[in-house]
């Protein structure tokens, strides 16, 4: 099973390596530990090891563990998040209120600042000194957590970035402490020049700038780590925390989290939907942007899906929950990008293992350090000084930073783009593909065929009223798009006498006692039927890339409709941008292979698959990968699951099969083509941010471990002050940290932008007429309107409250009263009344319906 854990205490990459190596001992399958999120994932089997043992492993090297509850607020992780930010704040302005005053005392008599008598001159030297332990001690204090951690971890074997701090700000505190009793001591036998010695040898504030500048880089980090969650706290915050629910007619305001799966819940305009569900009465349009990034809103209507956070922007409707809670679309979303957070990507593994000997390896150099400079001859003081200067310096925060950090920023920026990265991993290796494969059906294409073309002998209008007629009954997509066709030119089909649907072949149908076939040449042949000159066109349309259905009567065709499943009026433009990144694209279908060249040609696709069964898919792809490919196979259906999965790696349309978004690495939320593009780009970026990052890290501490040791005091008389040290450490954090939030303002590039722009201008003529018409609705929901519904068997109070709780379970109802006398109900609504609503309700709840009258 794989379980999450909290994880307490981290603050470096050898903590991370640490708390991994202490799990891993234990025999689990897998173990990922994240820094920035302080959590841990563990895949373990269960009936070996258990959750208790997890979690004494990690406290036996001095961390807190905890399991990671499901039921826990969505809004914790962001309190705890703000707490720590706060609290390291408060650190922060303590420190820096203690330190001021110890840094005049420490220095402002040696640059010629004005200081009281009392504490200048030897005489005055053990007040000064004294004072600036005192001034010390709540620097160190309220900065403890470096030192409980930094020797819990030396006494347990795991050094850590804490234990290099509390080495050498300790080391800095004895010798000052130390000091303090040599000063003492030269005064009582009256050694002035002994007082002279130690009073410029106090390194209290050294300590204290030490522990000050540190907390300095992690109050940047909190902060740093605070925006790189931006995006998914939005995301959180999508969903209302309230929501109509329907019981037995009435409706109740509820939590979300009171929603159960088949609960019936009430959306009006304006609503945001708490859970996802299927519609089961009204219709609406809806905002999908949030989750989508599609700006055009969506028509819904019975038995249409509905999602968490969408926007219900006119009409009413109720919906069946079918997922609640954790198995919501956004929950699932935002459990993708945490899993992604938790993961580790390849390139992450080498700062790892360079973690995980770092510190014990630094504490050696800085006591060789020590050791060397004494037996030079040179003074305790300045052998003193360098080591507490390679402690300090070689802390690894910016190392451990490196890799999560442009992870998290870019999880976060890819949620805001509509792209969902399953894993770290997918991340890094998304750029070293160089093959991309496209299903068509669905991903290339729109996914379902629509009219291009009617050739006909008689009259247009009345040879399509014959064609949907005969294909009303008929379930086939390609019926669907001839039947729609006619519908958007409001030409309806009349009474079929005989309809007879013939496998694989077409239909035969009677209609006022003639009969007519419509279907493929298989079917005509077979009828004999006089082809006349339609084979010509047809082939000529197949040559096109379209499907053409012939209809004829009982001895000749007397038309063709040709359709086509149109490519996606992006696809073009992905597919070109692809090509000029220098990948091959190549599509597979199952069509035929001069539908297959059509479109290959039109779309400028490298190469094709033609003919390929369901099945066979995932065949392709290893064809791809045995000729040396790296391969993204991108797909929408239930038979590119196996492709998908066997791909390097497989990305996913969002509006497809649940079970093609299970096999894929990367979902593409927006159904865009240019998503690929973004994606990879987004991978290339991410890749690019940690190498830098990595670079700096391992750059800086080459550079300054050597110096700060000493190396070159010989030649050039210079060495790095332990203060220095730790300016310069946390400085190396806070660009990690900054150069990972550039990832934040990513945006893919394209070649084609003027291209895209014009489609994009396009789409927004679309929304804008959308969004008149919408608020147009909109204006109309939010009039109250009246009616009265006559009503026949109503005898007494009871009847009275049947109809009105019948009425107002409607979902467009706002109240109902009826009137016994008079037997009608007067109904206050909004929007359109559906009177055939009101009648189901009517005769459902036991009554007569006898009409409605407007008022």
């Amino acid at each position: 099973m794989k379980q999450r854990y909290d994880v307490t205490g981290m603050t470096c990459s050898a903590c991370q390596a640490n708390v991994t190596r202490a799990v891993k001992k234990l025999g689990v399958n897998d173990v990922n530990v994240n820094l920035i999120n302080e959590s841990m994932s563990v895949d373990y089997d269960e009936s070996m090891i258990s959750d208790d043992d997890i979690i004494n492993a990690v406290e036996n090297i001095g961390y807190g563990a905890s399991l990671k509850s499901s039921d826990t607020p969505k809004t914790s992780e962001k309190k705890n998040e703000d707490t720590l930010e706060d609290e390291t704040k408060h650190r922060l302005k303590v420190s820096f209120a203690f330190l001021i005053p110890l840094m005049y005392l420490a220095m402002g008599p040696m640059v010629g600042l004005p200081v009281f008598d009392f504490i200048t001159g030897p005489e005055g030297a053990l007040n000064n000194a004294f004072l600036q332990f005192l001034l010390s001690i709540p620097v160190i204090f309220v900065n403890r957590k470096f030192f409980i951690s930094g020797f819990k971890g030396l006494v347990n074997k795991a050094p850590n970035m804490d234990t290099l701090v509390a080495l050498g700000s300790s080391a800095a505190t004895v010798y000052g402490i130390f000091s303090i009793m040599r000063m003492a001591y030269g005064l009582g036998i009256g050694d002035f020049d002994l007082v002279h010695t130690y009073m410029h040898s106090l390194y209290f504030e050294s300590a204290a700038t030490i522990l000050t500048l540190i907390t300095l880089g992690k109050y940047f980090e909190a902060r740093s780590k605070g925006k790189t969650k931006a995006s998914l706290e939005n995301l959180m915050n999508l969903a209302p925390k309230k929501a109509t629910r329907i019981v037995d007619g009435k409706h109740e305001i509820v939590d979300v989290d009171q929603i159960n799966k088949g609960d019936i819940i009430l959306i009006k305009p304006g609503d945001s939907i708490p859970v996802d569900g299927v519609i089961v009465e009204g219709s609406s349009v809806v905002d999908e942007s949030a989750i989508t990034g599609e700006s055009i809103p969506v028509t819904k209507s019975i038995d249409d899906q509905v999602v968490t956070a969408t926007i219900n922007k006119d009409g009413s409707f109720k919906f069946k929950a079918t997922a609640v809670g954790e198995d919501t679309t956004l929950s699932q979303i935002i459990n993708l990008v945490n899993e992604a957070n938790e993961t580790k990507a390849p390139i992450a593994k080498m700062a790892d293992k360079i973690s995980a000997v770092f510190v014990p390896v630094v504490i050696i150099i800085s006591i060789l350090t020590f050791a060397i400079w004494m037996l030079l001859g040179y003074d305790f003081e300045f052998a003193l000084n360098l080591m507490i200067a390679v402690l300090v310096i070689s802390c690894p925060c910016a190392l451990g930073l490196a890799t999560p950090m442009a992870i998290m920023v870019s999880t976060g920026k890819s949620a805001e783009l509509g792209l969902l990265f399953k894993n770290a991993e997918s991340l890094e290796n998304l750029h070293k593909v160089d093959t991309i494969l496209l299903d068509k059906t669905g991903t290339i294409t729109e996914g379902k065929p629509v009219v291009t073309d009617i050739e006909t002998s008689m009259g247009e209008k009345d040879f399509l009223e014959l064609a949907t007629s005969i294909e009303s009954s008929s379930e086939h997509p390609l019926s669907t798009a001839i039947t729609s066709y006619a519908g958007e030119n409001n030409i309806h089909p009349v009474k079929v006498g005989e309809f007879n649907a013939i496998s694989g072949k077409g239909i035969k149908a009677i209609i006022d006692n003639n009969t007519y076939f419509a279907g493929n040449l298989r079917l005509m042949t077979e009828e004999n039927i006089d082809l006349a000159n339609y084979k010509n066109i047809a082939e000529k349309y197949a040559s096109q890339g379209k499907t053409s259905m012939y209809f004829a009567d009982q001895s000749q065709v007397i038309g063709i409709i040709a359709v086509k499943d149109v490519a996606k009026n992006t696809s073009k433009i992905a597919i070109d941008e692809l090509k000029n990144l220098g990948y091959e694209v190549t599509m597979v279908t199952g069509d035929n292979k001069t539908t297959a060249e059509a479109i290959r040609s039109e779309l400028n696709i490298d190469k094709k698959f033609a003919e390929v069964l369901p099945q066979d898919k995932d065949k392709v792809v290893k064809e791809l990968q045995d000729m040396g490919n790296k391969v993204t196979m991108v797909g929408d259906g239930i038979n590119d699951a196996p492709a998908l999965a066997r791909s390097d790696i497989g990305m996913a349309i969002g509006n497809g099969t649940d079970v093609a978004i299970d096999s894929a690495d990367v979902v593409l939320m927006r159904n865009s083509l240019l998503d690929i593009v973004s994606s990879i780009e987004l991978s290339k970026a991410t890749i690019k941010t940690i190498k830098q990052n990595l670079f700096w890290a391992f750059f800086y501490n080459v550079i300054l471990i050597p110096l700060a040791a000493g190396l070159l005091y010989p030649s050039f008389g210079i060495t790095l002050n332990p203060m220095f040290a730790a300016f310069a450490m946390s400085i190396s954090s806070v660009f990690v940290c900054l150069n990972s939030l550039r990832l934040r303002g990513f945006k893919p590039q394209f070649k084609n932008e003027n291209k895209i722009r014009e489609i994009e201008k396009l789409q927004n003529k679309e929304e804008n007429k959308l969004r008149e018409n919408v608020n147009k609705g909109e204006e109309k929901m939010a009039e109250t309107n009246k009616l009265l519904v006559n009503v026949n068997g109503m005898t007494c109070n009871h009847c009275k409250a049947n109809v009105e709780k019948a009425l107002k379970g409607l979902s467009f109802v706002e109240d109902a009263e009826v009137n016994l006398d008079a037997k009608n109900a007067e109904v206050k609504y909004f929007g359109s009344a559906d009177e055939e609503a009101i009648r189901n309700a009517i005769s459902e709840a036991g009554y007569e319906y006898k009409g409605i009258e407007y008022k």
